[in-house]
């Protein structure tokens, strides 16, 4: 299928409707965006489309006209991929647009969740049946009844209130899931209506797809579901793109990923109540057919035992390990503390983090005996996986569909862990070994407000865009990757690198379209200079005080979560008093979108923030009228940060990821023609080199808490964009004009 741009102009007009003002920066867009979608040439050579377009432009409907277009003509399916679930309710509701009908509509654009998003019927079934207790009993009930009128399923972002699950013991929603990979598949009674497999159906058979930047990679690594790889993909979001794949192809051998293993090996050890079944439950009926199956599953049992049983922090902080891998995790825990009481740092609170360099005698010895106890773990898994994959091939009798389909989910989920051990001997390896180069690997003692919670060995590649490339670029038909900041503060060059173009044979077409808006007349960056970095008094009073002088509408964003509850602490009630209410991440009990919807709704309503606020969200209009940063949003002095610094050209690899922050920060405070209002920086130290992370021709001042006051009630006057000014009074906003089109 060949596009003609006649045709995708022609299904951009139809997306914008009749009465949509003429934008010729999106036209060009929709016809840029259509080179992804013609027939690639060569094996591994994509055709790739980097696009930077402004906030404005309207780059979602750019990119779905051709993508809609393409799907319909070539019977195929776009996936459309986002880093936030901010975004992905956005496109969700610009369904409508694509197809007016709702019931074609559901059917024609899915959106796709990792499998740990979804309510599990079998789990709910067992917590109805006694496998709860106590208030978690009564968030079973209530889950049931929101089942029954549920769109999808989704527990984590969709129709379930946010709020529900945090009222109820830690992790009571989460247990409802399936995290732990132990789905039966058609052997579970309610297999037919299994929220999972009705995504997954219905997603094979849609036009749009949107999903997550994680879930398009994982898929692609763990080779699972192939016959949807993902051959036509659009990223959104696509300055995310680095930062997905760094976590997806990243390894972490700790004390929660082990006895994750164990748990999914051995199933129920102490008595506990509930679903969770090990090996031997989920393959009873291989182990009676296939007497070598049998043994594996024996052998995988027995080998398990060397790894980090329940209580394990608890021994080891007592310094009691039991077994290889417990061992191993003390010695990494006591290497990691005895550096940092050398530097001073041991009793900071914070996670501990140190390079794995000069490993000394004790931390070699356990790493030597931990890799012989994952080696005999590893060779039964590998064994196990072979059997089961004799049996498909031979079919016997009681080999019917629903055993079939429960045997290959079983193939597919020992593939997974036998790679995840793989990696871990890989990493254990390099401790008393050699180094490599194309890895950061470090030692780690997570803790959150000075208590421990896992303790582990981690690898990072230094590169993350290679498996990117060779694992979902090179083998798609077509990719854009797009973004309103997709260069990052640096140039193209740049983006090629941080999205995996770099990597690939063909290089990647170049789109760039700068937004439409009037940020000289309709924004201002004030860099407030009178508040001292660690005055934790300060920044409260400079936070409320422009709140109050902005009569709300304001998005606060920090770079550490104590000095954001801290500050929420210190203002809430003072504005509360002023008829101005405060929300905020980790302190409401609520997720993200609906806080963003809570504040959106209100125009006297503030919201304080951390990373996930500062790009993905939407609030247009008077709702949002002033941004106000803590400080400069410097990297955290981490191994791998140090590492990536070290080779991406020292201070200016840290300079363009500061201006990329700056930019999508800035990035929320005009999401259309007629909004206005002011972006404020509360740091001394913001250095000159990084303003241009601002639009051009943005004013920019540096000046007095005081005089900041002043300017943010002064631009607080809202400007519907053709004439007439309102104020915020009681009764907030006057009058607030019809929205234009945007994206």
């Amino acid at each position: 299928i060949a596009l003609e741009e006649g045709q995708v102009l022609e299904r951009l007009d139809g997306l914008t409707g009749t009465n949509a003002e003429p934008r010729p920066g999106q036209r060009a867009y929709a016809a840029a965006a259509m080179s992804a979608f013609r027939p690639r040439a060569h094996r591994d050579q994509p055709n790739m489309l980097l696009a930077e377009a402004g906030t404005g432009i309207g780059k979602t409907l750019g990119y779905l006209a051709p993508a809609s277009l393409w799907a319909s003509q070539a019977q195929g399916t776009v996936w459309v991929s986002t880093y936030t679930k901010a975004l992905q309710r956005q496109l969700d509701r610009e369904s409508p647009r694509l197809f007016p009908d709702p019931a074609t509509a559901a059917k024609r654009v899915v959106v796709r969740k990792g499998r740990e998003n979804y309510l599990c019927l079998l789990n709910l079934e067992d917590a109805l049946q006694g496998g709860f207790s106590g208030r978690a009993a009564i968030l079973a009930q209530l889950v049931a009844r929101w089942a029954a009128f549920t769109k999808d399923g989704d527990m984590i972002g969709g129709d379930l209130p946010g709020w529900l699950p945090t009222l109820f013991r830690r992790n009571g929603s989460t247990a409802l899931t399936d995290r732990r990979g132990e789905c039966i598949y058609a052997g579970c009674p309610h297999y037919r209506k299994c929220f999972i497999e009705r995504s997954v159906k219905a997603s094979a058979e849609a036009d749009i797809v949107i999903a997550n930047h994680a879930l398009v990679m994982i898929n692609a690594a763990r080779g699972r579901e192939t016959g949807q790889q993902p051959q036509r993909i659009v990223f959104d979001e696509g300055h995310h793109l680095f930062d997905a794949a760094d976590s997806t192809f990243s390894v972490a051998l700790s004390g929660q990923e082990t006895i994750e293993l164990r748990r999914w090996i051995m199933g129920p050890e102490s008595g506990s109540r509930g679903r969770r079944r090990g090996l031997a439950a989920r393959l009873s009926d291989l182990a009676s057919y296939d007497e070598a199956g049998g043994e594996a599953i024996r052998m995988a049992a027995d080998a398990a035992r060397a790894l980090p049983a329940d209580d394990w922090l608890k021994r080891i902080v007592a310094g009691e390990p039991f077994g290889p891998v417990e061992t191993l995790l003390s010695a990494v825990r006591g290497t990691v503390y005895t550096r940092a009481a050398y530097a001073g740092e041991a009793d900071a609170g914070y996670g501990l983090e140190t390079e794995l360099a000069e490993p000394d005698g004790p931390l070699v010895e356990a790493a030597q005996d931990a890799t012989l106890a994952l080696d005999a773990l590893l060779r039964p898994l590998t064994r196990l996986a072979k059997r089961l994959e004799a049996v498909i091939e031979d079919a016997p009798d009681w080999l019917d569909g629903a055993a079939r389909a429960r045997v290959e989910g079983a193939i597919a989920s020992l593939g997974w862990r036998c790679d995840l051990v793989s990696a871990w001997l890989a990493l254990l390896a390099r401790i008393g070994g050699p180094a490599d180069a194309d890895f950061v690997d470090w030692l780690a003692v997570d803790r959150i407000e000075g208590r421990e919670f896992d303790i582990g060995i981690h690898r990072h590649w230094l590169d993350p865009t290679r498996p990117l490339a060779q694992t979902v670029l090179k083998p798609a038909q077509g990719v854009v990757v797009t973004s309103a900041t997709l260069k990052g503060g640096g140039d193209w060059d740049n983006a090629e690198r941080r999205c995996g173009a770099a990597h690939l044979p063909r290089g990647a077409e170049r789109f760039e379209a700068s937004s439409p808006f009037d940020y000289a007349a309709r924004s201002e960056v004030l860099i407030v200079t009178d508040i001292k970095r660690g005055d934790i008094a300060a920044l409260s009073g400079a936070y409320a005080r422009l709140i109050e002088a902005a009569g709300g509408g304001t998005l606060g964003l920090f770079t550490a979560i104590r000095r954001l509850r801290t500050v929420h602490a210190r203002i809430a009630d003072r504005l509360a008093r002023a008829g101005l209410p405060l929300y905020a991440q980790h302190v409401d009990p609520m997720d993200t979108g609906t806080l963003v919807d809570i504040f959106r709704d209100d125009p006297r309503a503030s919201l304080l923030g951390t990373d996930a606020l500062r790009d993905g969200v939407d609030v247009p209009g008077h709702s949002l009228r002033l941004v106000v940063m803590e400080g400069v949003p410097w990297s955290k002095p981490t191994v791998l940060h140090a590492a990536r610094k070290l080779a991406e050209g020292g201070g200016a690899y840290d300079d363009r990821l500061i201006r990329a922050r700056l930019a999508q920060a800035f990035g929320r405070l005009i999401r259309r023609a007629g909004d206005k209002g002011s972006f404020v920086i509360l740091s001394a130290a913001m250095p000159s080199r990084l303003l241009s992370a601002f639009p051009p021709g943005t004013p920019i001042r540096r000046l007095t808490l005081d005089e900041a006051i002043i300017a943010v009630s002064a631009n607080a006057q809202y400007s519907d964009g053709l004439g007439e000014v309102m104020t915020l009074g009681d009764q907030g906003i006057i009058h607030d004009p019809p929205a234009p089109e945007r994206e």
